[in-house]
């Protein structure tokens, strides 16, 4: 049964992944388009509230929950995980996903309103954000007590460190064309 429980995790975390980074995306285009002249921005913002909409509460919050429902399933069939500390670390990387989460919920709840407060350029640095949550949390199941605490803080930071280099670089492009 544990089997099949962590197979409906792993789907629902992909799912849930791909939620929250298309999410993201859409938010980045959606600022972009308040610089169109109307009608198109009027048009591209109803288009994009409409598909952010349907992405959130289609597909990326009922992910969340079902992960979360697997996972408390899991930890019922397995209850010795808890005395993991690897798990403990774990669950904070989830926590702070989730928080990420209603962030995202927030923001569009935002947008839908007409209020932008991030630029495109901040959107695509918080977008690296659920990388580095995603990161954390792979690699702490998978490896979990053969994690190096050093080598595995330096990696984030690492990871962190390339991620908002490599958005820099792309804006430097991009604005240069």
């Amino acid at each position: 049964m544990y089997q099949y429980i962590l197979a409906i995790h792993i789907i629902f975390v992909v799912c849930w992944m791909a939620g929250l980074f298309y999410m993201v995306r859409l938010f980045i285009y959606h600022t972009e388009a308040q610089s169109k002249p109307e009608p198109d921005r009027k048009i591209l913002s109803d288009q994009f509230e409409i598909m952010e909409r349907k992405l959130w509460y289609i597909i990326a919050t009922p992910s969340m929950y079902l992960v979360l429902a697997a996972g408390i399933v899991m930890l019922c069939i397995v209850p010795g995980w808890l005395q993991q500390p690897w798990l403990h670390i774990k669950l904070a990387f989830v926590g702070g996903l989730i928080i990420y989460h209603f962030i995202c919920q927030n923001k569009m709840k935002q947008m839908q309103k007409g209020i932008y407060k991030w630029t495109s350029t901040q959107l695509r640095i918080w977008n690296e954000v659920a990388t580095i949550f995603l990161f954390a949390i792979v690699f702490l199941a998978v490896l979990k007590d053969a994690i190096s605490w050093i080598f595995g803080v330096i990696g984030i930071i690492l990871l962190s460190l390339i991620l908002m280099s490599a958005v820099k670089i792309y804006k430097y492009y991009r604005t240069k064309k």
